[in-house]
């Protein structure tokens, strides 16, 4: 098929290309040493030749995406955040094993190319990835035309990171009396937008339109983007004044709060989450109360203004606050661990598919 014949089908390559010009210096930023070959290649290329000082490497990966938050996004034509949100519901899941983010590639399905579009999609991204010590070392801009529509996309990524296999955090490390610590969200993240959206629809209200409740434009303040909480939870984890202190964590994403909590302990423990340590930050009650319903039936949906736990040895609970609160993350001490025999009616137990601890929210939230 010819270029000419490829365009009339609405496939623009010549956009292809500028979009990659327009990201490249981002790009190039998030790149340290380890990375060969530079911005454009097949593949991208990472040197590794450091793992040969670790007694025993295991790779960690994964992968997710932004989900409905995306159409937000493209609603109010702002798109410099969302690549955040990708970096944060990806690499936020690897260092809850303990691991070290290494690199990431992205996907960007659309409908038409707009390159200057692209190029902010993926500067948000590099932005998070360098904030993170994570080298975005390619990706790839599908269109998809007749598929999405004109200023239609979705993005993607995936991420590599490395851990020593005797510092692998896990529900194995967690025992009787350990603290359940709370690390503060920064709003809705990037989960339960398909409720959100279902709200704002159900009550007419636009994406446009500025709200005195939710404190701005509805899809501005709806895109603050995802906390990230890698470099400071490493930074806990590599300081030998918290050697073996920090045993699971959990990233708080789809399912919501005792779900994810759940699958970091093991079978038998149970924690009751104090609902009273902390109060949900006002996005959450204005979108309840426009809904007609309470905080606690959406907390399967939404962290609900907890985007992760650290379950850490008692003695260090405080210690481990304080490090995260001088790295602007907010923390408190929301439960503790038991292994003593129950009945667990009422509590969580496991998810996706973790025959995990159980976990039940327990009081009123703080006001």
């Amino acid at each position: 098929m010819s270029n000419a014949s490829y365009a009339a089908a609405g496939v623009d390559t010549a956009a292809g290309d500028l979009a990659v010009e327009l990201m490249k210096a981002a790009v190039s930023n998030t790149h340290g040493p380890q990375v060969q070959g530079g911005v454009g290649g097949f593949a991208g290329l990472y040197d590794v030749s450091f793992l040969t000082s670790f007694r025993k490497p295991l790779l960690a990966t994964s992968t997710d995406g932004v989900g409905t938050k995306v159409a937000i996004a493209q609603a109010i034509d702002k798109h410099d955040t969302i690549g955040q949100d990708l970096v944060g519901m990806v690499v936020d899941d690897i260092v809850v094993v303990g691991a070290r983010p290494l690199f990431m590639t992205d996907y960007i399905a659309c409908g038409k190319v707009v390159p200057e579009r692209i190029a902010s999609i993926v500067a948000g991204i590099a932005r998070a990835c360098s904030e993170t010590g994570t080298a975005l070392v390619g990706g790839e801009t599908a269109e998809h035309p007749g598929l999405l529509g004109p200023d239609d996309y979705d993005v993607a990524g995936a991420a590599t990171g490395v851990v020593e296999a005797d510092r692998v955090l896990g529900a194995e490390r967690v025992g009787h009396g350990d603290v359940v610590v709370a690390m503060a969200s920064s709003g809705l993240h990037s989960n339960g937008f398909s409720l959100v959206r279902h709200i704002l629809a159900q009550r007419g209200i636009g994406y446009s339109d500025t709200s005195a409740e939710l404190g701005g434009v509805v899809g501005e303040v709806l895109l603050e983007p995802t906390r990230l909480y890698t470099t400071p939870l490493l930074a806990v984890l590599d300081d030998p004044a918290f050697d073996g202190a920090v045993h699971s964590l959990s990233h708080v994403t789809g399912g919501g709060i005792a779900a994810n909590l759940a699958r970091v302990l093991p079978v038998g423990s149970w924690v009751e989450v104090e609902r009273s340590t902390w109060s949900p930050p006002g996005v959450f009650r204005v979108l309840s109360d426009m809904a007609s319903s309470t905080l606690e039936s959406s907390e399967g949906t939404w962290n609900l203004g907890v985007g992760m736990f650290a379950v850490v040895a008692a003695e260090a609970a405080t210690s481990v606050i304080d490090r995260l609160a001088s790295a602007g993350i907010p923390s408190w001490i929301a439960g503790t661990v038991s292994t003593t025999p129950r009945d667990f009616a009422g509590f969580e137990q496991g998810a996706k598919g973790v025959d995990g601890g159980a976990v039940r929210l327990v009081g009123s939230y703080a006001t």
